[in-house]
């Protein structure tokens, strides 16, 4: 694979591009994909003109640059995530319409939180999450569960990793984000009481496999109220509901 004087393949600079849209910008010019990337300028543009060929990215009227259907189609199409979605999807509706609040979906992904699914209710409690974005694990109710079942390796990274510190109540030091895993794996769930916002809680419990391997993180988002703790039983019903649907949607084994 061609090679540039740094030694970065062209795929690596490709995919740079990629990654230069998120949520906050899911619309960017070429001048403005060389700043997210470092790349120079000239070099953004071959390879976005290179991408909007291959449908990876897209045009809109004013030239500006967007990922495109066929990156979304080629992503959709061979996400391993994508039966753990689809049967969870309508189990957090249910959730939803039962709770009145937000319900989310997540895996974890290095020291972060990446989100799957998030289903918003309207008038709910301030939630900063949405599909597809991430939130420091450390941070994160699903994040403490997801951890609490991880590796040794991977918690280890975690615990770290620099603990950003959102409001008074986030876990900022080792050893309390080490006693916090703890807690979660031995009760068998996380509530953050205004880890990330001081008027809401995250509630979350471990989503397994049809193994019985914690494949994801099923959370509410609740007000941070006395309540909240009241709430755990229904989502880990909920949880052993999508487990069941992963099962019956499961092919046979050969």
């Amino acid at each position: 694979m061609p090679r540039t004087p740094t030694g970065e393949s062209v795929l690596a600079r490709g995919a740079r591009v990629v990654e230069a849209f998120d949520a906050a910008h899911p619309v960017l010019s070429v001048t403005e994909i060389a700043q997210r990337t470092g790349l120079h300028l000239a070099t953004a543009s071959r390879l976005a003109e290179e991408l909007v060929k291959l449908g990876w990215l897209a045009r809109d009227p004013q030239r500006r640059l967007r990922l495109g259907m066929r990156l979304w189609e080629v992503a959709t199409r061979a996400a391993p995530t994508l039966s753990l979605r689809e049967a969870a999807l309508p189990v957090m509706e249910d959730l939803r319409k039962v709770m009145g609040h937000h319900v989310q979906l997540a895996v974890l992904d290095g020291e972060e939180v990446l989100f799957l699914e998030r289903l918003g209710a309207p008038g709910a409690v301030i939630n900063y999450s949405r599909t597809a974005g991430r939130l420091p694990a450390h941070a994160s109710s699903s994040g403490l569960v997801l951890l609490a079942h991880a590796t040794p390796e991977v918690r280890e990274r975690a615990v770290s990793a620099r603990l950003e510190r959102f409001t008074e109540a986030t876990i900022t030091s080792a050893e309390g984000l080490r006693r916090a895993i703890a807690e979660a794996r031995r009760q068998g769930f996380a509530l953050l009481r205004g880890h990330v916002h001081e008027d809401a809680a995250g509630i979350a419990v471990p989503l397994r496999d049809p193994d019985g391997t914690v494949v994801a993180a099923l959370s509410l988002i609740v007000p941070n109220d006395d309540v909240a703790l009241a709430r755990v039983p229904l989502l880990q019903a909920a949880a052993l509901t999508i487990t069941r649907a992963m099962r019956t949607a499961a092919p046979p084994s050969s």
